[in-house]
């Protein structure tokens, strides 16, 4: 494959890419699909925290399947965490903020999943 198809394909991969991701806020919120997306890299594919960056890290991401530990986190706190980043709740910094990526019905979904997740209310 040549240079210049490479990158229309690549193109094309994108631009598929983010009209599906945009057109899932016209007819409600995958946040299963966004924590994929966004978090599984450190939190892991079933929320345990132990995902693929975790070996290397000081501090490891908390286990959003642990109901007694998440339990006893707001969801105003979870929201911070993730809209404004783990230093912003006195945790790690290595936990990015996201409030400028995700839209508020887009926070909400995750607080709202991270609940199923753990199968806990606050």
């Amino acid at each position: 494959m040549t240079l210049i198809n490479r990158s229309v394909a690549g193109a094309l991969l994108f631009s598929a890419a983010f009209i599906f991701l945009t057109s899932l806020s016209a007819y409600g919120v995958d946040a299963k699909l966004i924590y994929r997306t966004y978090c599984t890299q450190c939190h892991g594919l079933d929320g345990s925290g132990k995902g693929v960056n975790t070996e290397s890290m000081s501090v490891q991401p908390r286990d959003h399947t642990d109901p007694k530990g998440m339990s006893a986190i707001s969801d105003a706190q979870l929201r911070k965490a993730i809209a404004k980043g783990g230093l912003s709740v006195s945790k790690s910094v290595l936990m990015p903020p996201w409030g400028a990526t995700f839209n508020d019905e887009e926070l909400d979904a995750l607080v709202s999943y991270l609940r199923e997740l753990c199968k806990c209310s606050e």
